[in-house]
């Protein structure tokens, strides 16, 4: 039984490994798409989700047969519980990917704005946020999952910047409003993408450590 329970959870792990890997390309695509104005690029990724949502319901699948036959404890049951929440999350970052595709298939279709916006930086800090999550679990690691936590704030910041910059950029070029809050779309689906690579990291935490540390601040503050 626990043998089959090993084969079980290391598969578990490889399969949420590769909807990470599938997630993580598409969020670097739908930016690639937004950049180059390449609506062909944007429509793949839209195109895309399909493939994310059925593995999406095969982990789910995959968890719960886990749960049911071999009746799980301690650290292999958080593993699993931790698995199915995280599942969860990649798959509303794919969808993200795609809400950032759709921004940027419109946007082929409107000259571009007068304000460039460079989303490079932000979408970075976001990707390596979400590798960063999917390390931790893969090597149970918390000091590298509280990293994660800690560079939510850096994303936060840059998203804060975006929306002050299509303020003022509304008020200066009105004929643009639509373009611009377009932009500003892209920047919250990023904000949120950090979100739930910052939701992977903690459940990590919790799988590791036992203890539930979302909404506490000065926990991340004490591992610094």
């Amino acid at each position: 039984m626990v043998l089959h329970l090993l084969r079980e959870i290391d598969s578990l792990k490889q399969k949420i490994l590769h909807v990470g890997a599938m997630v993580e390309q598409r969020v670097h695509e739908s930016v690639l798409a937004l950049a180059n104005r390449d609506e062909k690029l944007a429509r793949a990724v839209i195109e895309g989700d399909a493939r994310i949502d059925q593995a999406e319901v095969d982990v789910e699948e995959s968890c719960l047969k886990a749960l049911a036959l071999h009746q799980p404890v301690a650290i292999d049951l958080r593993f699993i519980v931790a698995v199915l929440k995280i599942n969860n999350d990649l798959e509303r970052i794919g969808d993200l990917a795609v809400n950032i595709a759709e921004r940027a298939a419109f946007l082929v279709t409107r000259p571009p704005a007068t304000l460039a916006f460079d989303f490079n930086v932000m979408a970075a800090e976001a990707r390596d946020m979400l590798k960063k999550s999917l390390d931790a679990l893969v090597n149970l690691s918390p000091p590298l999952a509280y990293e994660v936590c800690e560079h939510d704030d850096v994303v936060d910041a840059l998203n804060r910047e975006v929306y002050i910059k299509v303020q003022q950029a509304v008020v200066a070029h009105p004929d643009q409003a639509d373009c611009l809050i377009h932009m500003l779309s892209v920047s919250r689906h990023l904000e949120r993408i950090a979100d739930h690579a910052t939701n992977i990291a903690e459940d990590v935490i919790y799988m590791v450590e036992g203890e539930i540390v979302r909404h506490k601040v000065e926990h991340y503050d004490k591992q610094r």
